[in-house]
């Protein structure tokens, strides 16, 4: 097996200072900063900056030599060569969580087959708890029984997956996935089954036992299912071949192992390994994937050296914010993508998602979240209901060219970002022709400067303390409630905006009562009269009314006339939050136009003189440019192009 070993240094700056990756809910990871400066500014409280990413990377000669090495010598690892270019497939965790049954995943194989499988989807993958046979939603129960053999190896609940009986587990369903032409992937929780330590079952192939091999210190934050292993051991190393193989027997095709790449500690990077020698051992071209994000990027040389994907953020849903922070991460990863080892930006949450819902993305949003996965060479994992797809989703999912781009190019890379406006572009094959995606991920209210704030609070910490809010909103045309992060090291920052109410001489107005302009939240979703998470808000176990929402958020009201003074209590809802609250009474509206324009220069992407340029996603051609290319975009929008040099 060949490998990389390199030596690099990778550092994220935003005016000075160093960032770093951070756990938010549901173990989401976001670039945050790992220390903020006090300012002078509003009067004394915490300097609140634009937070608009500036990234620099330095690469060492040793990263540079090694990423010639790896474009060269890559196709020398094996297991490389069973995934060249990034998987196309489809998840059930988006459409149906912890719940899918053997029923809807055949159904979901026979949309796939027809839909989706001639363009080249062919991974189908059943997620997370299907060894659980009363697992439901998208939560984790802690006294669930699960279903496993004498040797302590999860196995498919038959509640749920009928035709596992007898010992077959998952092989009736993987012949019928591929009696599709598709290939069948399960996803597993690193480790030993807690409950087969605590049965202390043998070990298959050695005289030991579960809790011989078991790290009972070593535990998934999220799911209470498993113990970690102590590969190091070779009984630690047989546990993981009794799984692997097992899954080989059955027709596993693709594995996505969770609970291992964050935070890739040494535990979990031996079982990394294990997993790694594992699968080579069976001699089946079975396609790793690891999970969840955001691996760590020093640990970049390791992960490709022994996976065909890893995932580079937590779990991805259908919001903005989660979409705007895909643009550095996908950047930040440039060195390690290549030829069977690919960062995964996660699935795409488009079409019917949770069940029967759609998508919270828009149009032009959708159009960003392809046209980035497509030329940042991301996997192409759909997490849509197939049978109830719809003929938008599936144009954006099969169109050729797009599906060109994400197979086919090489030289993937951002080339500009300038106040959210992003150009990224790549090699055609075989030609002097390059791709070109345009992205405008500018938003309403991010070109406002936070530090000429009316108010900014200070700190406030979990539960312990409310702050009390009363700013002046004379001559104002728009009230804008921001929360930025406080910096204690977590992000768990549910915040609640309680009782939020406009006093003037027409009266009181509560702003629950009020449509606003627009709402970002740094997770889920703001709501009024209920919490992030979408639960009552309930303080000192009273219910109140207000607006919850999640830093980093801006909340923006156009501000009716009569009214001078706004007031309201300020909470977080979780023990470990840390956030600031502030407060801009804007007078003069000034906001970024809802449209921009998008500019290359045509040299910076290697091309001199005149192009003819191709709209990949209305196929139609735009005519002849020289010397740069440019579209007007909308907010939020995307576009992707072939531009070929005219001779």
């Amino acid at each position: 097996m060949y490998k990389i070993e390199t030596s690099w240094k990778i550092e994220f700056k935003e005016e000075g200072v160093l960032l770093e990756e951070r756990r938010t809910p549901r173990g989401l990871t976001s670039i945050k900063h790992a220390k903020k400066t006090p300012s002078a500014r509003l009067g004394g409280n915490l300097a609140l900056n634009n937070y608009r990413m500036k990234k620099h990377i330095l690469f060492t000669v040793a990263i540079a030599m090694a990423i010639n090495c790896i474009a060269q010598k890559s196709s020398l690892n094996k297991y490389h060569q069973w995934a060249t270019t990034p998987p196309l497939g489809w998840n059930s965790w988006d459409c149906f969580g912890t719940t899918v049954t053997e029923q809807q995943v055949k159904e979901q194989a026979d949309a796939m087959a027809k839909h989706l499988l001639p363009s080249g989807y062919k991974y189908l993958t059943v997620d997370i708890q299907w060894y659980e046979p009363e697992a439901k939603g998208h939560s984790y129960d802690p006294k669930a029984i699960l279903t496993m053999d004498e040797y302590g190896r999860l196995t498919p609940g038959l509640k749920k997956f009928p035709s596992a009986a007898n010992g077959k587990g998952f092989k009736p369903l993987a012949d019928y996935v591929h009696s599709k032409g598709l290939k069948f992937g399960i996803h597993i929780m690193r480790g030993i089954p807690r409950q087969a330590v605590d049965k202390n079952t043998p070990v298959l192939g050695t005289k030991l036992r579960a809790q011989d091999i078991a790290l009972t210190n070593s535990r998934c934050p999220w799911n209470p299912d498993m113990y970690g292993v102590d590969a190091s051991k070779p009984e630690g190393q047989a546990y993981y071949n009794s799984i692997v193989q097992m899954y080989a027997d059955w027709g596993v095709d693709f594995i996505k192992c969770d609970d291992i790449s964050r935070a890739y500690d040494d535990i979990q990077k031996a079982e990394i390994e294990a997993l790694r020698k594992a699968i080579d051992r069976t001699g089946r071209p079975i396609i790793l994937s690891l999970s969840p994000g955001a691996t760590p990027i020093k640990e970049g040389g390791h992960v490709m050296n022994n996976a065909n994907m890893w995932r580079i953020t937590d779990d991805f849903w259908d919001r903005w914010g989660l979409l705007s922070a895909m643009f550095e991460r996908l950047d930040a990863w440039t060195p390690f993508r290549g030829p069977g080892h690919f960062p995964d930006a996660d699935m795409l949450p488009i079409g019917v998602v949770e069940f029967k819902r759609p998508t919270n993305f828009t149009i032009n949003e959708q159009y960003t979240l392809m046209s980035l996965w497509a030329i940042g060479r991301s996997p192409l994992i759909f997490g849509g209901d197939i049978t109830k797809l719809d003929d938008f989703t599936k144009q954006m999912l099969t169109n050729p060219e797009m599906l060109k781009v994400n197979q086919q190019s090489t030289n993937n890379r951002q080339v500009s970002r300038d106040k959210n406006l992003v150009v990224w572009a790549a090699d055609a094959p075989d030609s002097k022709d390059k791709y070109v995606a345009l992205f405008n991920a500018q938003s309403k209210g991010e070109n406002l400067d936070f530090n000429n704030a009316d108010y900014a609070s200070p700190v406030i910490a979990a539960k312990v303390s409310a702050q009390k809010v009363e700013v002046s909103v004379k001559g104002g045309k728009r009230l804008i409630l921001f929360v930025k992060d406080g910096g204690n090291g977590f992000d768990w920052d549910h915040v609640v905006w309680g009782e939020p109410v406009l006093h003037g001489p027409k009266g009181d107005l509560k702003l629950t009562e009020l449509k606003w302009l627009s709402a970002t939240a740094g997770w889920g979703e703001a709501h009024v009269n209920r919490t992030v998470d979408d639960q009552p808000i309930v303080v000192s176990d009273k219910s109140i009314e207000g607006i919850g929402t999640h830093a980093e958020s801006v909340i923006i009201y156009q501000l009716p006339e009569g009214y001078e003074t706004f007031t309201s209590t300020c909470y977080v809802t979780q023990d470990k939050g840390s956030v600031v609250f502030g407060v801009w009474v804007d007078k003069a509206e000034a906001d970024l136009p809802e449209t921009a324009t998008v500019n290359v220069i045509l040299e910076s992407i290697g091309i001199k003189g005149k192009v003819k340029v191709q709209d990949l996603w209305s196929h139609q051609d735009l005519g002849t440019f020289d010397g740069n290319f440019s579209r007007e975009l909308p907010q939020h929008g995307a576009g992707l192009y072939r531009i070929t040099p005219l001779k």
